[in-house]
């Protein structure tokens, strides 16, 4: 039987998910290149990574007992005492280690005894921080607050146990995961509340400082389910870094049998096929233009509801022209229209939102009197130039319209047409 890509989703979705994957990684794979990566900011494929992370080495078994072994000098993870204000509670420690040995083996070459390295009071109640040794390197896993007590929410494998790069710092708790807990690795950190956009489609963040105090410091987010408003970042000197909240794929897909993915639109314009081999085609990704228009701190899915459009077309002056789109959460669906000349790096030309209501979605006058791009799926498209009473022929789904274009008839396959306004 074969396997739809969303039931492969779903079904690591669930295999995984009491895992996280490395704060990093998303970031690592969006830098990759392939075209679509950096829409979905990799957020469905961490439990792939940390499936391949768990399998690399040999497994997890944990000791039994209920005391902490030995610290050990010069590692952050196991060289000093419990932090926090529930650093001397006997009884919540030792409920802490009980939760995290009963696991059933997450990892390979658990050893050792595990260190509880923060443990204390937020709002949705107790929480608390583990490492445990495992085979070259360590495991470590946020301890969450539940009705029945405390539960292990993650488990995420780190490869050099002698730094804190790479371990998860920030979890979202309670019912709503509406209280953020962060740890204090000894770096500045900012926070960000919500996600704006302006009006020409770039993303808007304001951020300020995260106060820690004994080790953590938490805050009062609202409500963070199905989709994430917050984000957060390390200031190094020279540029900011995402720090990846750890339950985040909880968070977005809270039921993962219901993960689904949207449609893909791709339309390769009249004339520009020569310009757009296949292999062009599936490599094609925007590379440092788009930066603005992502949201590089925070994380994201997509509304499966709503198509994702491509298109591949040639500018007059004999450029490459690549439009995408950009969805995130329920958020509105944005379009870059960019253009490039062999293999120089792409410049935007148009940049603005879809209105998937209206009869032509998307309506964009490039810069540089290169026309308007017009995307209708599912429509013919004619358009009437400024001072001509006649309508001439654009094709289906999407054109590059001539700048002395003013208005287009959109015509679907069923229902009337419509005749709509160029601005």
């Amino acid at each position: 039987m074969t396997l739809s890509e969303r039931e492969v989703r779903a079904a690591l979705l669930r295999a995984t998910d009491h895992l996280a994957a490395p704060p990093h990684l998303l970031d690592d794979v969006r830098r990759g290149g392939q075209r679509r990566v950096w829409r979905r900011r990799a957020v469905l494929t961490s439990g792939l990574a940390v499936v391949a992370a768990a399998s690399a080495g040999a497994v997890l078994r944990p000791r039994g007992g209920a005391e902490p072994e030995p610290l050990e000098p010069g590692s952050p993870l196991f060289a000093e005492p419990t932090r926090g204000d529930r650093a001397g509670d006997g009884a919540y420690l030792r409920e802490v280690r009980r939760q995290w040995l009963a696991m059933d083996d997450p990892l390979p070459g658990m050893r050792g005894e595990p260190h509880v390295w923060w443990a204390g009071d937020t709002p949705a109640g107790p929480a608390a921080f583990v490492a445990q040794r495992g085979g070259t390197g360590a495991a470590v896993g946020w301890i969450e607050p539940t009705a029945g007590g405390p539960r292990v929410a993650t488990v995420t494998p780190v490869n050099r146990p002698d730094s804190l790069e790479g371990v998860p710092q920030a979890i979202l708790l309670g019912p709503d995961r509406d209280v953020l807990l962060v740890l204090d690795f000894g770096w500045p950190v900012e926070f960000s509340p919500s996600l704006g956009y302006s009006a020409d489609g770039k993303v808007v963040r304001t951020f300020e400082p995260f106060a820690f105090t004994g080790g953590a410091g938490w805050r009062l987010v609202g409500r963070q389910v199905s989709d994430l408003t917050v984000a957060l970042r390390r200031v190094w000197p020279v540029a900011p870094d995402q720090v990846y909240i750890t339950n985040a794929t909880v968070v977005l897909y809270p039921e993962p049998g219901d993960v689904r993915v949207p449609e893909q639109l791709d339309y390769v314009l009249p004339g520009a096929e020569r310009l757009w081999a296949e292999r062009e085609r599936a490599f094609a990704h925007g590379g440092a233009a788009l930066d603005p228009y992502q949201d590089s701190y925070g994380t994201h899915g997509e509304n499966p509801d709503l198509p994702n459009v491509t298109v591949y077309g040639r500018t007059p002056d004999g450029r490459r022209l690549l439009a995408l789109t950009l969805q995130l959460d329920d958020d509105p669906a944005r379009v870059v229209v960019l253009a490039a000349r062999g293999g120089t790096d792409y410049e935007v030309v148009a940049g603005g939102f879809v209105n998937w209501r209206s009869a032509l979605p998307v309506s964009l006058r490039l810069a540089g009197g290169l026309g308007t791009l017009a995307v209708a799926p599912g429509s013919a498209l004619h358009y009437r130039a400024a001072g001509e009473p006649g309508l001439r022929p654009a094709g289906r789904d999407a054109a590059l319209l001539p700048p002395t274009a003013v208005e287009v008839r959109v015509t679907p396959r069923t229902g009337a047409a419509a005749d709509v306004p160029l601005r």
